[in-house]
């Protein structure tokens, strides 16, 4: 025998799924596994904040605290990943056509694309790395990724100041454009956002992808210009893809700020705030579409 009346799946006894609703709603309850309007999301993700920085911060302490020296790896590290790359391209295969001051060149593409390469590596996987995280706690999934790549950044900013003091020593002179510095560091932030976004997003839906991103990171390396001079060896269409590739440009921006060598170019500019817009803006709508299927699979 069946019954009829207001006790119906997905309503309260005695209520109609109507007086349920709008109960829930006076009272901030939300219904789980619904995708929440996109205005909403945006705002859920402002509350959270605290628990960003928090979850960031404290995944930077812990990384190296296992380590005698702890977080001064942070800068010696990559001194000596420098110093390798330095007598093997540098020296050995001597790829510094057209580079007039060949170290800071290296030191700034160098950290600047370790720090690109840990965020998509480490944010592409910040859903399937957190999948208890991800279906103990309601949260807009969005920050994980937000909070990978903050993490690095707080890793990688020591590096910053090393390439602007290695700029220094090299010979380089303090100018205005070293004022841009920290904006071109901030471009390059939210691309690295955007990227660990979308292929978080890619990855939680393809597992077999994650394969790709060493892949893909090694091209990276090799194509954006870390150790050479992109016009020295690409000229034509080639070259201006490759110039104005996401990772490539922001290397372009970096340098710009911190060498005299190279000027501003208004170009490059809009082009990295373009390309960061562009991968933040499609990597967010991609976290908020998917976030009813988060820790479903």
């Amino acid at each position: 025998m069946t019954h009829g009346g207001p006790d119906q799946e997905g309503s309260l006894p005695g209520l109609s799924p109507e007086q349920a609703s709008e109960l829930a709603a006076a009272h901030g309850m939300q219904q789980v596994g619904v995708r929440p309007p996109l205005r909403t999301y945006i705002a859920d993700v402002w509350r959270h904040r605290s628990f960003l920085l928090t979850m960031s911060s404290a995944q930077f302490v812990s990384r190296n605290q296992q380590n005698h020296l702890g977080q001064i790896w942070a800068v010696l590290n990559p001194l000596l990943l420098g110093a390798a790359y330095y007598l093997i391209f540098g020296r050995l295969l001597q790829i510094d056509k057209g580079i007039e001051n060949y170290v800071p060149f290296l030191i700034i593409g160098l950290f600047s694309f370790i720090f690109i390469a840990a965020a998509m590596t480490r944010g592409s996987k910040a859903l399937i790395g957190n999948m208890g995280l991800v279906r103990a706690l309601r949260f807009p999934r969005v920050v994980l990724p937000i909070s990978v790549v903050l993490t690095e950044l707080f890793a990688t900013l020591p590096a910053f100041v090393v390439a602007a003091i290695v700029t220094l020593l090299a010979g380089g002179t303090i100018t205005w454009t070293w004022l841009l510095y920290p904006v071109a560091i901030g471009i390059a932030y939210v691309m690295a956002t955007g990227i660990a976004m979308i292929f978080a997003v890619l990855i939680y839906q393809f597992r077999d992808a994650t394969n790709l991103i060493p892949l893909l990171t090694r091209m990276l390396r090799y194509t954006s210009g870390v150790f050479f001079l992109i016009p020295a060896y690409a000229t034509g269409w080639v070259g201006i893809l490759l110039a104005f590739q996401p990772v490539a440009v922001a290397l372009t921006i970096l340098r710009q700020t911190l060498m005299n060598e190279y000027p501003l170019e208004w170009i490059s500019w809009a082009v990295a705030a373009g390309w960061a817009l562009l991968l933040v803006i499609v990597g967010f709508v991609m976290f908020w579409r998917a976030e009813a299927t988060y820790g479903r699979q």
